[in-house]
């Protein structure tokens, strides 16, 4: 039985309020995105705040499906990152609670917000794109706010140029104005200067009333019976104060909604399957359609006499030789008619082929756009499942929280599923990919990812551990880190300096041997190398003789012994014999010639540093011994005045002990 606990609403509250913060924030920024697109389009518009509110409240609603997988995936990344980084999460494994069992409150809480998602495709979102479609095209056909600008010329006028050399913004008065009209074709133009104007907008605000002042108006004439002549007639007006009234429509219009009808979007699922029966019928009666009128063509052949018209039309691709013998009875001229005829019909033809294939892969085009609207409903609510279980086991990988990993990962991610569906959807639209794999390839690519996370996560792998792949690569590479002892807060027992220094001369012996003996400036013979064993154990003694003797002298006080410690070099007891301690991988790397090449070349590298090392290590005992000596015959005599004084001690107890003996005589 399900039982709620603490621990599911503690993770339940970290989660439920970083959702609400970047679900906000992923809306905004995608909001950002979408207005982006349109903003050239509706700048300098003079729409209301009203019109404004609702342009924005649409667009919210139609994207919050969108905002919801990648806020989720967001706050799932942060919310266990959070819980890593503090220990928490480590803390609740120790409490013998899963990973899996830690997320079965969020599940739920995820699996709720998916339902959500549907529900918002399903019923919210096509009334709120058919809203915001009808207030887009009635933004797009209003006319620009009324700005004339100095010294430029002003197009926002319908059939108009206006050029204004200065206006007084106090007064509204223009000054230096030329007008360019033009109604009809180029003898129809008109040019009107005045020395200074006023423009102001009728009350219904259908109309501009056009103020002139001492000014001139040319004219062309409209030219009718002409006789082709080049000269048009223009007429010439002087005036003193003249208004004109100008068509301007500057109030907003609510487009006509039943336009939109049709738009895939716009419909929730039952309706999309609904207009794809329809749709399905309609693509095969005009397919059959097309394809009887395709069958049953026959060229027109009016030139022709009766019983040639007939004989011809039932004519084969067999029947050639007959159709020419038709042909040839007629004279010349006729010969040529029929083949401009023929040309003609042929024209007539591929055009009317080539309308009939745009006009079908309209109506296909159609189709797959509504089963491309009817999936992506339900792959969009699934890409919520799917970016928890990617968020959340990535955020327990990681375990690191905040706004900095986890924005890049989730970035990341996203762009993937982004690029991908967009990919897939188009190429589904047109016709490239099936639909089905189009729309949901980028649900089958992030979903076994998903899956791996998640195992990874609950399986405590360091597939993300930066450090992990850090230290691999410079194994791999030749580098190495340097020492870091430090001096310990709490020392319960004093390192045995005697015996270390005998350990350090010990080494500084076997080093003089190893070094007469193993010739590590020679180069190895490459059969040695890769097709036998090659363990060094002098090497391997070596070293675990020096680093248990660096371990016991960790403990040391004195701060000159700890320096001089961390001049130890860390050596590598097997890549100066072999490239791999298996011996198949050395095999197939000394067969496969570029590989073996560089694993030789790396192998000689590691034979001229140990010999480096060696001496290294020489020169830091020796420089290390005098004062372990020293330290070793302090501890010595610490260890004397402690003896003398425990033996004083125990004299003195057994003196008042033989007193007290004889006083009870």
């Amino acid at each position: 039985m399900f039982r709620i606990k603490k621990l599911d609403i503690f993770i339940a509250k970290q989660f439920g309020l970083l959702f609400v913060g970047t679900f906000f924030i992923c809306l905004f920024v995608l909001m950002m995105q979408f207005l982006w697109r349109y903003v050239d389009e509706l700048i300098g518009k003079g729409l209301s705040m009203e019109i404004l509110a609702q342009f924005f409240w649409y667009m919210a609603l139609g994207l919050m499906p969108q905002a919801f997988p990648l806020a989720i995936l967001l706050s799932s990344l942060i919310a266990y990152g959070n819980l890593g980084e503090s220990s928490e999460l480590t803390a609740i494994k120790a409490a013998g609670i899963s990973l899996m069992q830690s997320m079965r409150s969020l599940i739920f809480i995820v699996l709720c917000i998916a339902g959500i998602s549907f529900y918002f495709q399903n019923v919210v979102v096509p009334s709120a794109n058919m809203q915001l479609k009808q207030l887009l095209v009635s933004m797009k056909q209003k006319s620009p706010e009324l700005e004339i600008p100095e010294g430029t010329f002003y197009d926002g006028i319908p059939n108009s140029n206006l050029y204004v050399e200065k206006k007084d913004l106090k007064t509204g008065h223009l000054y230096g104005i030329m007008i360019y009209r033009q109604t009809g074709s180029y003898e129809d133009q008109t040019i009107i200067l005045a020395d200074s104007g006023m423009l102001q907008s009728t009350a219904e605000k259908k109309h501009l009333l056009l103020t002139l002042w001492n000014g001139e108006w040319f004219e062309n004439m409209r030219s009718q019976d002409m006789g082709g002549t080049a000269e048009v007639p223009y007429r010439r007006e002087s005036f003193g104060h003249k208004q004109i009234l100008l068509d301007f429509d500057g109030d907003f219009n609510l487009a006509d909604a039943s336009n939109f009808t049709n738009d895939a979007s716009a419909k929730s699922v039952m309706r999309i399957l609904h207009d794809l029966d329809s749709i399905k019928l309609s693509n095969d009666s005009i397919g059959r359609s097309f394809f009887e009128e395709a069958r049953n063509y026959t060229f027109r052949t009016e030139e022709l006499t009766p019983q040639d018209s007939v004989k011809l039309q039932s004519l084969t691709a067999e029947d050639i030789p007959v159709m020419d013998s038709v042909y040839a009875k007629m004279n010349q001229d006729k010969q040529r008619e029929v083949a401009r005829q023929a040309a003609r019909q042929a024209q007539n033809a591929l055009s009317d082929v080539e309308m009939k294939s745009d006009y079908a892969k309209y109506q296909n085009r159609l189709e797959r756009v509504h089963l491309l609207e009817a999936i992506g409903k339900f792959t969009l609510a699934l890409s919520c499942i799917i970016f928890f279980f990617i968020g959340a086991p990535l955020g327990a990988i990681i375990r690191k929280g905040g706004l900095g990993v986890p924005v890049i990962v989730s970035v990341i991610v996203f762009l993937v599923f982004y690029l991908l569906d967009m990919t897939g959807m188009r190429m589904a639209r047109d016709d490239n990919w099936t639909v089905w794999f189009g729309r949901s390839i980028s649900t089958v690519v992030l979903a076994p990812l998903a899956v791996f996370f998640t195992y990874k996560a609950n399986r405590d792998s360091t597939v993300f551990n930066i450090d992990a792949y850090r230290l691999f690569l410079m194994r791999i590479l030749g580098l190495r880190m340097k020492r870091n002892i430090t001096r310990k807060e709490v020392i319960i027992e004093e390192p045995k300096y005697r015996m270390d220094a005998n350990m350090l001369q010990t080494i500084n012996e076997d080093i003089a041997i190893y070094s007469e003996t193993h010739k590590l400036l020679r180069w190895p013979s490459p059969i040695k190398v890769f097709f036998r064993a090659g363990d060094d154990h002098e090497i391997e003694h070596i070293n675990e003789v020096l680093e248990t003797t660096i371990e016991d002298l960790g403990y040391a006080r004195d701060k000159h012994v700890l320096y001089t410690l961390n001049e130890y070099p860390i050596i590598a007891t097997h890549a100066h014999t072999r490239p791999f301690e298996k011996k198949w991988l050395n095999i197939v790397s000394g067969l496969f010639l570029p590989l073996g090449i560089f694993f030789y070349c790396r192998m000689i590298r590691f034979r001229l540093r140990l010999y480096r090392d060696l001496r290294d290590i020489s020169n830091t005992s020796n420089k290390l011994m005098p004062i372990i000596q020293e330290l070793a015959d302090k501890q010595k005599d610490k260890l004397l005045d402690e003896t003398y004084k425990d033996y004083t001690k125990l004299e003195i107890q057994q003196n008042d002990g033989d007193i007290q003996a004889e006083q009870d005589k």
